[in-house]
């Protein structure tokens, strides 16, 4: 039996896409089609609460008729050898759903609300079910319109990114899936990563000119990449 490793990895779009569900800054990606600051800030929010609300409902709903992955399933697999942790950009739960038991989200959840007056107020943090859409006029503990629990532009991450900078830090192992690493601070964690350890990225974008110092890029979509992946693990 291999030594147990602290693998942490860092997940972004791309390994949801896989599932079903749409990017943002891709070719054909959310923010393409639709005005991000209109529906993804809080001055949208004020500005036009209905539309927000309908555009993350409709978010929701597609998040029910989507399943994990072989890419994520393979991730949880991997904690019957090793001690995983994920860092996810993403804001469904399909790591959890796969069975990866560690998953700390950067950018919020679509699974859960919370109030519009205290984004980070534990009493109004709530799950909230996928298939009963936030409405106008549902309130939170504090008496505030319930809003996504969801990182809009503009606002600040919460504990979430000082809690993923220790894992990184103290990561044997540490690997990046399906995201271009340009969405910022996300994208700066990667210089927290010991200079020693092993590092790999699975994306099947060209990466030249971009590619962190000391990664082993595997050019492959994340449900392909995923067991080359798992092979050089098995040989460290």
């Amino acid at each position: 039996m291999p030594l147990r490793k602290k693998i942490v990895v860092l997940t972004g779009a791309g390994i949801s896409r896989e599932s079903g569900i749409p990017t943002f800054r891709d070719t054909n990606g959310m923010w393409k089609k639709f005005d991000a600051h209109k529906l993804a800030s809080v001055s949208g929010f004020e500005e036009n609460p209905q539309a927000v609300l309908d555009f993350y409902n409709a978010r929701r709903k597609n998040l029910m008729e989507v399943q994990p992955n072989h890419a994520h399933r393979m991730l949880a697999e991997l904690e019957r050898q090793h001690d995983v942790a994920i860092i996810t950009q993403n804001v469904d739960d399909l790591h959890e759903r796969a069975g990866s038991s560690r998953v700390i989200h950067l950018h919020g959840e679509l699974t859960k609300v919370t109030s519009s007056l205290d984004r980070f107020n534990p009493d109004c943090i709530k799950e909230y079910p996928l298939d009963v859409p936030i409405k106008m006029g549902d309130k939170a503990a504090d008496g505030s319109q319930l809003r996504p629990f969801i990182v809009w532009f503009g606002e600040c991450l919460g504990m979430e990114a000082e809690q993923a900078i220790i894992l990184v830090e103290n990561a044997d192992i540490f690997v990046v899936i399906g995201t271009s690493l340009v969405v910022y601070p996300a994208a700066g964690l990667v210089n927290y990563a010991d200079p020693k350890v092993p590092k790999f990225l699975i994306d099947p974008g060209d990466m030249q000119g971009r590619l962190p110092e000391g990664f082993l890029h595997i050019q492959k979509a994340a449900v392909e990449g995923i067991d080359i992946l798992l092979d050089e693990i098995s040989k460290l």
